[in-house]
């Protein structure tokens, strides 16, 4: 994780342990353990920023995970496709390196914010705040953030979204949640996706999947679906519609809507 490999430090946030820094020095100047802590403190500092922006606004943010090649940005283009009449959106890309992803949803007349993350393997709050001053929120009901492909790092980074949508394609194995539960914990819903593949990729069994997600204690909403044939699309974006009117007009007491409060639409059986 994180803590042990060193990715901790992203270009995002090494203003903190620059000298001059808040975090340049610990208590005796040697504790690397200490820096890395406050790295994670001062990132869920600007989390909280990032997140009091899209309240404000009340703009819908959702933290897009995955193994890469899972189907992330074919997912969004497939999303734009259609809602994009209805909800106005916009895409922040996070890759170690190309704007390839982010080309692909300008292509489709939304606006995409490209991150470059050079050798970090997630995004962080800090990176999203900055790429926030390039957003005119108060015209979006809707912002993505798909996040560095990886089942690791990025489920510990919170980066002030409102959900966490985890992807797990059909020809990476149902078993993925038991082999990398931290990801799946962390889900608000999870998308089988390249649900097309089934007849070809037969041993995927979408029922295992959803036991091991639903071991770990996560009663997240398990979905099939297809980008490519639109198999489960419907449940997906009357999924969003939902979550985008919870933000809008928030319960009384509504806590602020991270992951672990998940809205019951859609399978979960």
């Amino acid at each position: 994780m994180c803590d042990t490999c060193g990715c901790n430090v992203t270009h995002g946030n090494a203003h903190l342990v620059a000298p001059g820094g808040k975090l340049s020095k610990t208590g005796s100047g040697r504790e690397a353990v200490s820096v890395l802590r406050g790295l994670l403190h001062e990132n869920d500092h600007a989390a909280g920023h990032n997140r009091s922006h899209f309240d404000r606004h009340g703009v819908l943010a959702v933290n897009l995970m995955s193994a890469p090649g899972a189907g992330k940005t074919a997912l969004l283009e497939s999303t734009i496709a259609a809602l994009g009449s209805e909800f106005s959106m916009a895409v922040i890309e996070g890759d170690l390196e190309t704007e390839n992803d982010a080309e692909r949803i300008r292509a489709r007349g939304v606006e995409a914010i490209q991150i470059t993350t050079g050798s970090a393997c997630h995004l962080d709050a800090h990176m999203v705040h900055d790429a926030l001053h390039h957003l005119d929120l108060s015209g979006l009901d809707l912002v993505f953030i798909e996040n560095v492909g990886n089942l690791v790092c990025p489920a510990s980074f919170d980066l002030g979204q409102h959900r966490n949508v985890v992807l797990l394609s059909v020809p990476e194995g149902d078993d993925k949640p038991a082999k990398y539960p931290v990801m799946f914990r962390a889900a608000d819903l999870v998308l089988l996706s390249k649900c097309d593949l089934l007849p070809v990729l037969d041993d995927f069994n979408p029922a295992a999947a959803r036991r091991h997600v639903h071991s770990l204690a996560n009663p997240a909403p398990v979905m099939e679906l297809s980008a490519k044939n639109g198999t489960g699309m419907e449940t997906w974006l009357e999924w969003l519609g939902h979550e985008i009117t919870a933000v809008r007009e928030p319960a009384p007491g509504a806590d602020d809507r991270r992951a672990g409060t998940t809205t019951s639409v859609g399978t979960t059986t």
